[in-house]
């Protein structure tokens, strides 16, 4: 296998792994909040909204390979 079909399955596993994380952090903000721990609950979606961010770089590296 060359080295650039190699890239994009770590690249496809890593997006996929970053999207399961991505769900469970925003979940586990939910249950921050409702437990009143809302400040931990903000910093919780904070790194939510920079995992996204870091899925949305590691999408477009996907993307120049093609």
């Amino acid at each position: 296998m060359e080295f650039v079909e190699k890239s994009r399955i770590i690249l496809d596993r890593w997006i996929s792994h970053s999207d399961h994380h991505l769900e469970e952090y925003e979940a586990f903000a939910d249950e921050l909040e409702e437990a009143g721990k809302v400040e931990s609950a903000k910093a919780v979606r904070e790194m939510a909204e920079l995992t996204s961010k870091s899925t949305e770089c590691l999408k477009r590296a996907l993307k120049a390979l093609d």
